[in-house]
């Protein structure tokens, strides 16, 4: 009895085979709504604390009172929130999860980058809602409008070839692993 030879892969086979990862592999789109679910989450404490701060700055009496003022204060707030923590890699929710912003070469983002980021990832919110505005419809249809656009928004991220969200391909980012 002989013994036998390993076998050793055509060069058919290493070329179907995908390499186990790459340095800018996208994370899995279930992991990257994980983290999103999360944000939002963590989100609601900023929220919270710059809403509380503004309306004893303000002196805001009633909800409804100073209502733009409000959501141009809470627009300005997550802006520098996410400039802030995207410039230097990750947000805490993004810590959790494992998953870091870097430029589409891979590199740390600047602050300009940051912020083309964060006006670009409105488009998470702004297409169902600016869709209701002369609709005028009721709070339940907008939310359930906003969620089914997330939803979609996030599965068209398959049709990028590297399965990135498009807001990051138009700001020249992209979402990678960090384990």
């Amino acid at each position: 009895m002989t013994p036998r030879k390993p076998a050793t892969p055509s060069p058919d086979d290493t070329a179907s085979t995908p390499p186990l990862s790459t340095p800018l592999q996208a994370p899995s789109l279930k992991r990257r709504m994980a983290c999103w679910l999360y944000e939002g989450m963590l989100l609601f404490g900023v929220v919270f604390i710059a809403g509380y701060l503004f309306g004893t700055l303000s002196q805001t009496r009633h909800a409804l009172d100073n209502r733009p003022g409000l959501q141009a204060f809470l627009f300005l707030i997550l802006g520098i929130y996410f400039t802030w923590f995207w410039h230097r890699g990750q947000t805490l929710a993004m810590k959790t999860w494992h998953v870091k912003v870097v430029t589409a070469q891979g590199l740390p983002l600047s602050q300009k980058r940051a912020l083309l980021r964060y006006v670009l990832s409105w488009m998470w919110f702004l297409p169902p809602l600016l869709l209701t505005i002369p609709l005028g419809l009721p709070p339940g249809t907008i939310g359930l409008l906003v969620f089914v656009w997330v939803i979609v928004w996030a599965l068209l991220s398959r049709f990028h070839p590297q399965r990135q969200f498009w807001h990051d391909a138009w700001a020249g980012t992209r979402l990678v692993s960090a384990l």
